[in-house]
């Protein structure tokens, strides 16, 4: 199956990478310059398409990313710190997102006659990303196989929509993915802040992975009271 993955450079989707590099015909990768904060992310998905000898696309959604304000990523807003069940996280939502970008890549995939279009939405991201959401995955395919319907065939490949961040880091193992080659940050400093939700949700998934994590945090403990924080909210 020929495959493109849509690829930011952070561990959930650079694992991805590896993972279709081994297991179909991976043809190359698309990220998405959408004015993030954390931009240095796309260094990471350039440096993962070398790695795995494919192009590299890398789309400018800027004055898209412009138009959709309100978010942590994208605007002057801090990025709160804490576990991704919180709901403070929701500041870090940028409005259909992952529809934007998904529309884009199978318009790449049906161009370049691939089969499929893969992104690493998971399990952790169903609280507070709608477009991350199974029910969505699903919805958003049946529009793409009507709205290419005989011009190309296009499947969307999700692997990780039912399972979790640590199930990630046990596939990403298995295919050799240089975690510490990878980014996750909101953040977007010089090393992992370990305390804004997708850091909190990188540590704790390394270790329900039992897999030693190589990235460096600024705060490496923060991570375990974040996590009992929410689940004394009853949100983990």
């Amino acid at each position: 199956m020929k495959t493109i993955v849509i690829c930011s450079g952070g561990l959930d989707s650079v694992s991805l990478a590896h993972m279709v590099a081994d297991q179909h015909t991976l043809t190359r990768l698309v990220s998405f310059d959408y004015g993030q904060r954390h931009r240095k992310e796309l260094d990471y998905a350039a440096r993962a398409a070398t790695r795995l000898g494919v192009p590299h696309d890398i789309i400018d959604m800027r004055p898209i990313g412009a138009a959709l304000t309100g978010s942590a990523l994208t605007d002057n807003i801090d990025v709160p710190d804490g576990h991704y069940a919180e709901e403070t996280m929701k500041i870090t939502v940028v409005p259909n997102r992952n529809a934007i970008m998904l529309a884009i890549a199978f318009g790449v995939a049906a161009a370049n006659k691939d089969d499929a279009v893969a992104t690493a939405v998971h399990g952790g991201d169903h609280f507070i990303y709608p477009d991350c959401r199974p029910a969505f995955t699903q919805a958003f395919e049946v529009m793409q196989k009507a709205a290419l319907d005989g011009y190309a065939d296009v499947s969307l490949y999700t692997p990780f929509v039912h399972r979790s961040k640590a199930d990630i880091v046990t596939e990403g193992a298995k295919h050799n993915t240089p975690f510490a080659d990878t980014w996750s940050c909101y953040k977007g400093g010089a090393h992992h802040c370990g305390r804004c939700g997708t850091c909190v949700e990188r540590r704790e998934a390394f270790h329900l992975a039992g897999v030693q994590d190589p990235t460096i945090y600024e705060d490496p403990d923060f991570w375990e009271k974040a996590v009992a924080d929410a689940a004394a909210k009853g949100v983990k």
